[in-house]
């Protein structure tokens, strides 16, 4: 299966060190930018005018009913396109309502609804520079490229084929 994303160029080198990345430091990364950055990333998202608040919601809360084995598994599943329906609902959302529904999981950790990042969690050396390349943005290009993404993650399913495992 060959996976492309759409991106808006503000980083391409920040977006091909990112998918490098393996699921978990992908997921560590994510975690990360919301605690580093998270403050500013707050009114880029839950106000955005082409978010659909309701839509990122009923997808978090359908995760947090999981127990959290089940929830970090999903969470892996959207980056790695597998073809199941939170997959296929997650990629049918717009890009800014995907960046709704991360933070919404981020903000789920914090509280523990959704399974959180262990305790002194660190991130690898090329995560970590992720991290650091994503901080020295301005404002706007952070929340572009934090888009950019989230936008490639789950299965699109106007364009994903049928798949005779899943029934999907």
């Amino acid at each position: 299966m060959i996976l492309t994303t759409t991106t808006s160029n503000t980083s391409p080198e920040l977006a091909s060190a990112f998918t490098a990345l393996s699921t978990d430091q992908q997921l560590a990364l994510l975690w990360f930018i919301y605690k580093e950055i998270g403050k500013s990333i707050t009114p880029a998202a839950p106000g955005a005018s082409t978010a659909a608040p309701a839509i990122a919601e009923g997808l978090f809360k359908q995760l947090a009913e999981m127990s959290h084995d089940e929830q970090l598994q999903v969470q892996r599943d959207l980056i790695e396109h597998k073809n199941n329906l939170v997959s296929r609902e997650y990629g049918a959302l717009s890009d800014t309502t995907k960046l709704l529904f991360w933070y919404l999981l981020a903000q789920g950790m914090d509280r523990t609804e959704i399974i959180p990042m262990p305790d002194n969690y660190t991130l690898e050396p090329q995560a970590a520079q992720c991290l650091q390349q994503l901080q020295q943005l301005e404002h706007s290009q952070q929340i572009t490229v934090l888009r950019d993404l989230v936008a490639g993650m789950g299965v699109d399913p106007s364009s994903s084929p049928h798949d005779p495992e899943t029934g999907l």
